[in-house]
């Protein structure tokens, strides 16, 4: 005669939730200019710290690469950072407001740090015109030290709008390279071009060595070359 057994009902095994893990790598920087544009979408997602918080977290983590790292890990280590990158985001209680830094007349590259030469400057100039023209879209260059930055000013001198890219040359947090993308250009790049750029071309070691106007060069070739690519899925996947 056959033996009924009771029957088991097996419960699921709940899973465990897994602490999120957080790395020195992903630091996130506030902007050292305040630009309160509520429509201009930043080229990284996520809730940004607060500008102190993000400036002890950055230069932690810079003072623990270099002491405890190798130079050719503590390279992978700045382009890991560089693709967790953010453009500065919008802080009104923060952000500088230095109007009399601005130059008197209209220039689309404004160089408060001194890294460029003049020659540079009108090369860069040249080649952002040419690309507006041929474009449409508005590429303009602030090379700066924080916090002396005409900041909260450049808005309204520049007429900041959905097809600006704000590109801000600024080593103070060690990556040279941040951007403020517009809406209608976040459309037709793919975020991981401004990603690329950042970590080939604005880590500490790459304007260390060239120079910061050879990072802000490098840069604005890439961003020239990108946007005049056909549109497509393929567009501004490589960073020559």
């Amino acid at each position: 005669m056959a033996l009924l057994l009771p029957s088991v009902r097996l419960l699921p095994t709940p899973s465990r939730a897994t602490a999120p893990t957080s790395s020195p790598l992903s630091v996130r920087r506030t902007r050292p200019w305040g630009l309160p544009l509520s429509r201009v979408r930043c080229c990284a997602s996520g809730t940004p710290h607060p500008a102190a918080a993000a400036r002890e977290a950055a230069a932690s983590w810079v003072g623990q690469l270099a002491g405890a790292v190798p130079w050719k890990a503590a390279v992978s280590g700045a382009l890991a950072l560089a693709v967790s990158f953010t453009c500065f985001v919008a802080n009104a209680r923060t952000g500088v407001n230095k109007p009399e830094l601005l130059p008197k007349e209209f220039t689309t590259v404004i160089d408060v740090a001194g890294f460029l030469s003049s020659g540079q400057e009108n090369r860069l100039r040249q080649e952002i015109e040419d690309l507006e023209k041929d474009t449409g879209y508005k590429l303009r260059v602030l090379a700066q030290n924080y916090p002396d930055t005409p900041g909260l000013a450049i808005k309204d001198f520049w007429q900041v709008d959905e097809r600006t890219i704000v590109f801000v040359a600024d080593p103070t947090f060690g990556n040279i390279i941040n951007f403020n993308i517009g809406p209608l250009v976040d459309l037709d790049v793919p975020r991981s071009f401004w990603s690329q750029v950042s970590g080939k071309y604005g880590n500490m070691f790459y304007w260390k060595e060239k120079g910061e106007d050879a990072s802000i060069e490098a840069a604005v070739t890439a961003i020239s070359r990108c946007l005049r690519d056909p549109a497509g899925t393929n567009n501004c996947s490589e960073v020559l």
